[in-house]
């Protein structure tokens, strides 16, 4: 959430600035919202003086056993403005806090200003595309014959969009994500297992809610009103959910292995089948807490860890630089990493590295103190490290050989007991 006093005393330019990301903001409706609670709250506290002031009157005239009858009329009939001006206060403010919290974060000064994701920069690329000799299969094409994953089984359970993964498609999952963590783990990261089940106001804290509600799955009956978390940046910020953190203690880099939930609107296309949209998909998700001093240091850490992680693997990646209108609703600075699936003739990410500075931090009221200072928004980062999903489908379709095999990335063999190649199954 934006700070209501640099939209007093900057509107126009942080009008521009947020309209770079979505075009229909307007702030004006905000700032006169503002302006009438202003000046409800000065009435109230006026009232509130006035009414003190003749309740002293009245104590004195009550020991001078004067009357005090119009006196307390009085006294009686400003609590009653009181009150109603109280409780438009209360819906007034409750509608600006939605209003702010409609506002995306505000892009840092150094992101290109557009609207279309073609316009996204590349900053790096490692590797190159593989030529293939043979004609190439796609991942559910290899899955035919190595049988990794099971989709007509988890539909039979959980409906279309729900992964089942078997066998060697399962072992090859598990290495992938203990492979991933343990080079987070070694880059100082520190690691969590958290719920999957939040609150509302966890979901709200870190930029999910109100905007997102019809993306999330929810549990809301009698007993419980929880979300599935979409990505583990939830958790490991609401974790922290208003404390105050000391500054020697910055910064604290997280990682967590979580299944995501997300609903996916409308049907995928016929180059997204298999792994590609997924209601339920793996994640070891990288997550910071910072000073506002350290956040560009520790935002160059964590895309160096996945990167550590794709280059292991030996995967052709780019990373991209996003735009104003392609950025997420809490980040004021994104990079993504993308991996290229020969199969959907296209590069997917796998990896999202965002600095959110203060967005977040303010919803959640998480702050830092330097000394005996007055406390200070912290700075939140967070960035997948990595999402499985899509980088096993770029994993089979990069490695696989004319015959149906895939031969296995060598950081990998440690973790599926010397296993280095997949075999097509009779």
């Amino acid at each position: 959430m934006l700070d209501i006093r640099l939209i007093r005393t900057n509107k126009d330019a942080i009008e521009a600035k947020l309209k770079t990301k979505d075009p229909e903001v307007n702030l004006s409706p905000i700032l006169a919202l503002d302006e009438r609670i202003r000046v409800i709250k000065t009435t109230v506290e006026e009232l509130k003086a006035s009414r003190n002031h003749l309740s002293k009157e009245i104590g004195e005239k009550k020991r001078m056993k004067q009357d005090t009858t119009e006196l307390m009329q009085e006294v009686a009939g400003l609590g009653d403005k009181i009150a109603i001006l109280d409780q438009e206060l209360t819906g007034l403010e409750q509608d600006l806090l939605h209003k702010m919290s409609c506002l995306p974060n505000i892009p840092r000064d150094e992101i290109k200003v557009a609207m279309d994701p073609k316009d996204n920069v590349c900053i790096k690329t490692f590797g190159e595309k593989r030529n293939f000799p043979f004609p190439f299969k796609n991942h559910v094409e290899l899955n035919e014959k190595l049988h990794l994953f099971d989709f007509k089984r988890a539909a039979k359970v959980s409906g279309s969009g729900w992964p089942a993964y078997s066998d060697m498609g399962a072992r090859l999952e598990w290495a992938l994500l203990n492979y991933m963590i343990d080079i987070h783990l070694e880059n100082g990261f520190q690691m969590w297992m958290p719920p999957h089940l939040v609150r509302p106001e966890i979901m709200y804290g870190s930029g999910q809610l109100p905007k997102f509600e019809k993306q999330l799955f929810k549990i809301h009956d009698e007993d419980y009103n929880l979300f599935l978390i979409p990505t583990s940046e939830v958790v490991l910020n609401g974790l922290f959910f208003d404390e105050i953190l000391k500054e020697e203690d910055l910064p604290k880099k997280f990682i967590a292995y979580t299944p995501c939930f997300r609903r996916e609107a409308g049907a995928a296309g016929s180059q997204e089948r298999g792994l590609i949209r997924m209601h339920q998909f793996n994640k070891v998700e990288m997550f910071s807490f910072t000073t506002p001093d350290q956040s560009d240091q520790v935002f160059e850490q964590m895309m160096a860890s996945a990167e550590e992680i794709l280059e292991g693997l030996n995967m052709h990646y780019r990373n991209m630089l996003l735009v104003t209108g392609d950025m997420s609703f809490a980040a004021a600075k994104t990079v993504d990493i993308e991996v290229y699936l020969p199969g959907q003739n296209r590069y997917y990410e796998v990896s999202s590295v965002s600095n959110c500075t203060d967005f977040q931090s303010r919803r959640s009221q998480i702050r830092y103190r330097h000394k005996d200072e007055k406390p200070e928004l912290i700075h939140t980062l967070n960035g997948s490290g990595l999402a499985t999903s899509r980088l096993m489908v770029a994993l089979l379709e990069n490695n696989q050989n004319e015959d149906g095999s895939v031969t296995l990335p060598v950081v990998l063999h440690k973790y599926l007991n010397g296993i280095k190649e997949l075999r097509p199954k009779a």
